[in-house]
């Protein structure tokens, strides 16, 4: 491995968490795919690509940041799950 994100559990938590709500958006509805679909897909990679970028070559202050803004991103998801149940797209059991 020849980053330091490889070694983090965090960022490969991350990455199962973006290939969960990809498998989640598949069942969209095609009204869907381009709205609030993308908008859930990138903000699940944003956690990842934040994780990434904050720890390759930063101080610890810069990465703090960067986790800063992958939280952010998880917050966001949480929200689009949200707007994606009450728009009956997400049943209970998945949301």
């Amino acid at each position: 491995m020849a980053f330091k994100f490889e070694n983090l559990r965090v960022w490969e938590m991350s990455l199962d968490y973006s290939l969960e709500i990809n498998k989640l958006i598949k069942k969209f509805p095609a009204d869907e795919k381009y709205v609030l679909a993308q908008q859930l897909q990138r903000a699940a990679d944003s956690i990842a690509l934040n994780i990434a970028e904050g720890s390759t070559g930063q101080s610890n202050a810069e990465f703090k940041k960067f986790l800063g803004y992958s939280i952010r991103s998880g917050i966001e998801v949480v929200g689009c799950l949200y707007l994606g149940r009450k728009r009956g797209i997400i049943v209970e059991d998945e949301f």
